[in-house]
């Protein structure tokens, strides 16, 4: 992170411009983005406390978060969710509350306060995704023709990487190619948070609470699409996290839920593959190569 005084801000000046009106007292800034090109995020101080600005990736992204914050509102708590305090969509800017809490990818966290995190990860997903929104039309068909393209990617990918794989490995991946579309018709859609991980979860360790952050690629999908990174990265080598998330989570997978994850975790995982050996990147290789061995040991 880097700060500097509102003397010497880091904000655009079309930013800082409009901030003026909105925070005429501010006394430093911080830097908090992600190391990624298309994070640009602020932390302002003034003497009224904190806040938080952002300038969404594209207008897409400045939507949906947008979007996203008049759903928040109605489902979680101020302690659990920013609230927006202003938007302006030629700058894609939003201006939002802070939330108390650390990041928790990463956290040094006891295993007693892991598996509290984790439920109450599951209570926030299940109050989001159950909260009515108006379903487009279009959503269902979104929904296959998405499942489809990833199904489509799948077979590009195992004649790319069929020497890399396992032969269970690269069963799975047909599986991908043949069984996805199918089960894309059957799965319950809701208004995904769209990228639900723990370095979008925030743990406040004083009053041992969870609140939810990063709402730019929230959308209407399938529930089990929140699930992904969760069931690929994690809870093969945490199953107490999944029981923990599930308790708070309150309702088991259909059966096409309980097929489709793995399919659709597999999909990731041999892009992660494909694009790793095309561009020579070690970091994609190996993090493909981990979540197929891992499916395959857990679902054969």
């Amino acid at each position: 992170m880097i700060d500097a005084t509102a003397d010497t801000p880091l904000l655009p000046p079309p930013l800082q411009r409009w901030l003026a009106d909105r925070l005429p007292e501010l006394e430093a800034v911080t830097d908090v983005s992600w190391p990624r090109d298309s994070s640009r995020v602020w932390r302002l101080s003034t003497p009224a406390g904190a806040a938080f600005a952002k300038i969404s990736p594209s207008v897409e992204d400045y939507q949906r978060e947008v979007y996203a914050y008049e759903h928040v509102a109605g489902v979680l708590a101020d302690h659990e969710a920013p609230r927006l305090l202003s938007a302006d969509p030629h700058l894609r800017a939003l201006l939002t509350t802070p939330l108390p809490g650390r990041v928790v990818r990463d956290l040094p966290l006891e295993p007693r306060a892991e598996q509290r995190a984790h439920e109450l990860a599951g209570r926030l997903l299940r109050r989001w995704h159950d909260h009515p929104v108006t379903d487009p039309d279009q959503v269902r068909g979104r929904i296959v023709a998405s499942a489809t393209a990833q199904a489509d990617e799948a077979s590009r990918c195992l004649e790319r990487t069929a020497g890399q794989l396992t032969d269970d490995q690269y069963a799975l991946v047909e599986q991908v190619v043949h069984e996805l579309p199918a089960l894309a018709e059957q799965l319950p859609i809701v208004y995904q948070h769209g990228d639900f991980s723990p370095r979008n979860w925030l743990w406040d360790e004083s009053a041992e609470s969870l609140g939810l952050i990063d709402f730019q690629l929230s959308a209407h999908g399938s529930a089990v699409g929140d699930l992904i990174w969760l069931h690929g990265a994690l809870w093969p080598i945490r199953p107490d996290l999944k029981d923990a998330f599930f308790t708070g989570f309150a309702r088991d997978l259909t059966d096409a839920e309980q097929r489709a994850l793995p399919l659709l975790t597999t999909r990731l995982a041999v892009s992660y593959l494909t694009t790793g050996l095309t561009v020579d990147n070690a970091m994609l290789i190996d993090r493909g190569r981990a979540v197929l061995a891992r499916l395959v040991e857990a679902h054969g």
